[in-house]
């Protein structure tokens, strides 16, 4: 199985090298590392351009500048792989995440949630296990009421991919979509081992607060596209 990484990014040349080389030590030869920079001709583009330079595994895309949703539709259209991993741009990821996560997929997943310790700038532990702060495991009605797929700990199988494709317009969040889209597809997986550092810090990219008309609408309008 051919492994994509589709890694959005925006600005992250603070951290961007530190999570490429944790990513290219995971993958094989065939595999691919795509990124697609939303803000091109920075020093993250300069950054990536490099490790492309001396890797043929890594692809450097130029983004359209239409937020971290699009820009993951845009990184995830593009990719070639049978397994396709989601990336951000500032994490670290930990040995032996790539194997665990086919396995599991090669016993008929289609979609592998792992989970994650909680870090700060620096990698220092805040919190050993984000599933324990979060209360993550699968569930179409669970997720859908309060979404605990974590984009940056996910990987899906092409055909829920397929499925995905295109984003219904105005999501709020392009891993819950995923996330419900496999549960209505076939069977999700929550690994409870921890495969990667979710590093917090100031310049991370989050939603802003929303409303709860708002969160009502968005709920709405995913129903009608994972039903249509």
């Amino acid at each position: 199985m051919k492994v994509s990484v589709c890694m959005a990014a925006y600005r992250g040349e603070r951290y961007i090298g530190e999570q490429i080389r944790s990513i290219l030590s995971e993958l094989r030869q065939g595999d691919e590392l795509l990124v697609s920079d939303d803000a091109p001709g920075g020093e993250t583009e300069r950054i990536v351009r490099a490790f492309a330079q001396t890797d043929a595994r890594v692809r450097y895309l130029r983004g359209e500048g239409k937020g971290v949703v699009r820009n993951f539709e845009r990184v995830l259209t593009a990719a070639a792989g049978d397994v396709l991993f989601l990336s951000d741009q500032d994490d670290v990821w930990l040995p032996g995440k790539v194997d665990a996560v086919l396995r599991e997929i090669e016993n008929g997943a289609c979609l592998v949630v792992h989970d994650a310790r909680v870090v700060d700038e620096s990698l220092q532990t805040i919190a050993p296990s984000f599933f324990a702060l979060r209360h993550s495991r699968a569930g179409f009605l669970r997720n859908f009421l309060r979404n605990s797929y974590m984009g940056c700990c996910m990987a899906l199988t092409r055909p829920v991919l397929e499925r995905a494709l295109p984003f219904p317009p105005d999501l709020p969040m392009h891993d819950q979509w995923l996330g419900l889209a496999a549960e209505k597809y076939g069977r999700t997986c929550f690994l409870p081992q921890p495969y990667l550092l979710y590093r917090q810090h100031g310049g991370n990219v989050t939603g802003g607060k929303t409303t709860f008309s708002q969160k009502v609408r968005w709920r709405i309008a995913l129903l009608r596209a994972l039903f249509r």
